[in-house]
């Protein structure tokens, strides 16, 4: 069969043997990775907010001669409100909770509920963590815990200030985080990922109180394998006196006898997709009923489902990630999942032999759907286009892809992260503008999704920034006692790691 010839603006379906348009314009306006360049040792953590900062002036030169056109710099037509957002975005607060060294953070989610308190009902915002030594507790943020009996308490100390025009004096505030007594649980091994349910998700409808469910698993032992659990959030949560009510709310859906990397919530299915290192499963949610789609001898470390939930994106420890579209249920025989030999390229072939490797998995899957990255697969997020996904790897790659031309490669690079061998997450805020992960030099980086560019480089934590999650909503969390404590509207993030709580948000 002849190759397909490449038609300008479409791209061609192997299996439909068809052309189809392409829609809408790629994020990004790079196709191929930068070189890199060392940078040099009188070079700071500040350069990248230095170099945004001096375009401040030209904006608004151009502003004041052009009012919102778009004017066009290095042959590239630029927004002057986008542009002053990555300005905003390089000039951040971040704060550390003292005393929160000790709680090694796994993963984490922030969720507003309603709290039962000895006055009544009160709508609160909560950090929900998991830790790796196995405990799940609940922390109250952004108040001082006066309706709890004791507890522990741990306030935020402004450890780095970029706004140069701001003094420490003029910063706003933050709040405490206050873990009641009793607020934590522990479970049989660490807790390897937490995932809110619907009205729960930091990109649900704002404004009102947030209900639902949350799951979490665990990662497994040598003793004993993971387990899927769900709490529910949607009574009033009593972290007092009735703490023992909350935790009945807790529920184990279904335990494995294999390593639990990660899991995804499917809202419209009301199912969990999990990743182990035997493949990815789907678990029912009221049944506890286990569904294989994917076998490989190749560790699931990454999830993300796109296209309401039709489609799951897996990220293997060999660099390859796998679509399932559960829309194309292909035929079995015996009930047993096909297999199939996937090819890849390899990098390290000797001069003279062939670059074609081959590896297998069984599952309902389109191969030519699937790609493969330089190194293990450490985080993927998709965005609400569900056509992009971004993808990091433990090589230090971050990439932007687009389902529809998977094939070319990624349409979008992100250099300067560095990673070898750990699990690290990406972040994205809920405007989809900027993506964040820290770093094996446990330094936080900030970069456009749109050009790629890294808008922020620095260390502040001694360890690596592993989690990462946003505000569920824009709503204020900073505390109300009386007037000792502002109101904040800004967008924040939660990071952690293994010997510490941070907090990042911009004024």
């Amino acid at each position: 069969m002849p190759e397909a010839r490449e038609l300008p603006g479409f791209y061609y379906d192997p299996e439909k043997n068809r052309y189809f348009p392409i829609k809408g314009p790629i994020p990004g306006s790079s196709s191929k990775p930068k070189t890199p360049q060392a940078p040099s040792k009188q070079e700071s953590g500040g350069s990248c907010c230095r170099k945004l900062r001096n375009r401040t002036s030209k904006l608004l030169q151009a502003r004041e001669l052009d009012g919102h056109r778009v004017i066009a710099s290095h042959n590239c037509k630029r927004n002057i409100a986008e542009e002053f957002r990555k300005i905003h975005a390089a000039k951040p607060v971040v704060w550390k909770f003292r005393g929160a060294d000790k709680i090694g953070i796994s993963a984490m989610e922030h969720l507003r509920v309603d709290v039962q308190t000895r006055h009544g009902q009160s709508e609160t915002d909560v950090l929900l963590t998991g830790n790796i030594n196995g405990s799940l507790s609940f922390s109250e943020v952004g108040k001082v815990g006066q309706y709890f009996d004791g507890g522990a308490q741990w306030m935020a100390d402004c450890v780095k200030n970029y706004d140069k025009g701001k003094t420490v004096e003029q910063d706003e505030l933050l709040g405490p985080v206050f873990r009641p007594n009793r607020a934590a649980l522990l479970m049989p091994s660490r807790i390897s990922c937490i995932r809110l349910g619907p009205n729960c998700s930091s990109h649900a409808v704002n404004g009102s109180p947030i209900v639902g469910h949350a799951l979490f698993t665990t990662l497994g032992s040598e003793t004993s394998g993971g387990s899927v659990y769900t709490i529910g959030f949607v009574e009033p949560l009593d972290l007092g006196a009735g703490i023992l009510n909350t935790w009945s709310r807790l529920e184990e859906i279904a335990s494995f006898r294999c390593t639990l990397w990660t899991a995804e919530y499917d809202y419209n299915r009301h199912q969990a997709v999990i990743g182990t290192n035997m493949g990815g499963a789907s678990v029912n949610l009221e049944t506890g009923i286990t569904s294989w789609f994917l076998h490989c001898k190749s560790d699931v470390f990454a999830q993300q489902i796109v296209n309401s939930g039709n489609v799951i994106l897996c990220g293997l420890r060999n660099g390859a990630i796998v679509t399932v579209d559960f829309r194309e249920k292909r035929e079995r025989l015996s009930g047993r999942l096909i297999t199939h030999r996937i090819p890849y390229t390899s990098s390290d072939k000797k001069v003279g032999g062939s670059n074609k490797e081959w590896f297998k998995l069984k599952g309902d899957i389109n191969p030519s759907h699937t790609i493969r990255m330089p190194s293990s697969i450490s985080s993927l997020v998709s965005l609400q286009d569900e056509q992009y996904f971004l993808a990091s790897s433990m090589d230090g790659s971050m990439r932007l892809y687009d389902h529809r031309l998977l094939q070319r490669g990624a349409v979008q690079y992100y250099e300067g992260h560095v990673n070898s061998h750990t699990r690290i997450q990406m972040g994205v805020d809920p405007t989809e503008r900027f993506v964040m992960s820290g770093g094996e030099d446990c330094k936080l980086r900030l970069w456009s999704i749109k050009s790629g560019e890294l808008l922020f480089e620095d260390k502040f934590s001694d360890s690596v920034l592993s989690a990462v999650c946003y505000k569920t909503c824009r709503n204020s969390f900073i505390a109300e006692e009386e007037t000792q404590y502002k109101h904040d509207s800004s967008i924040g993030a939660w990071l952690g790691s293994h010997e510490g709580l941070f907090y990042m948000n911009w004024l």
